[in-house]
């Protein structure tokens, strides 16, 4: 991680203790930079160990599942931090992070709908990401998780490609406040007339940066992550762990 990272997640700093189990006086807080250290290291761990729990198991949400909550566990024997909730809505929510895994296969997730601009602006969170591709042995009955990819993206480059570059290239050709609206018109941005009106006044004082995720319409986003596999460790705000 030689590019300096994490610099858009500098103000997210470390976090109090409340109440993880263990004696808070011996572990230490958990920060970004930790965070994404561990992950590279649980990572590599979990690619060389079989395990009986995921043996036979096609369904992507289970493997995930099992997955972060290993990963949770393993930071909670050595960090203190606040773990997220369904409540909450990610995963380590002092420091603006939530955890995606998904297999090679559809390198894809779900997250909640807040406000279309979402698409625009970035999530309002960053992501770290776990690419993974399982293969099962029936010898032994277990199965392993080998990940491919670790990345971290930060929350600015989460917004949808499509959608940030062809803002973008409507103000690099002049575009005005009805260009801006007839857009998001074209792409189909889940909004009304007026609040479109609103985010074309918003979008010409302060216009998006190129956002990396693939973000598909429905009652919840659907990301996709092919790009982000393809340009981390290229992209400023889009690191490469493992």
């Amino acid at each position: 991680m030689g590019d300096q990272p994490f610099q858009g997640l500098a103000a997210a700093g470390v976090i109090d203790y409340k109440g993880v189990m263990g004696s808070p006086d011996m572990k230490k807080k958990l920060d970004v930079h930790t965070l994404c250290e561990e992950a590279r290291r649980f990572a590599e761990i979990e690619s060389t160990h079989p395990e009986p729990a995921i043996y036979g198991v096609t369904d992507g949400k289970a493997v995930g599942t099992y997955f972060e909550h290993k990963f949770q566990g393993y930071l909670q024997t050595k960090y203190v931090y606040e773990r997220g909730c369904s409540a909450k809505g990610i995963d380590f929510p002092c420091l603006g992070v939530d955890m995606k895994v998904t297999s090679i296969r559809q390198p894809q997730s779900s997250c909640p709908y807040k406000d279309a601009r979402q698409k625009i602006y970035g999530l309002g969170y960053s992501l770290l990401l776990f690419v993974y591709e399982k293969s099962d042995d029936p010898t032994t009955k277990t199965g392993r998780l080998n990940i491919l990819h670790t990345i971290l993206i930060e929350a600015q480059q989460t917004g949808d490609y499509q959608t940030t570059t062809g803002i973008l290239r409507v103000l690099n050709n002049n575009g005005n406040k009805d260009d801006l609206i007839a857009f998001m018109s074209e792409r189909m941005l889940p909004v009304e007339e007026i609040q479109a009106a609103e985010i074309a006044d918003e979008i010409l004082h302060k216009p998006p940066i190129v956002g990396y995720l693939t973000i598909s319409n429905a009652l919840q986003w659907r990301l996709q992550y092919s790009r982000v596999i393809e340009e981390a460790g290229n992209v400023a705000g889009i690191h490469r762990l493992r």
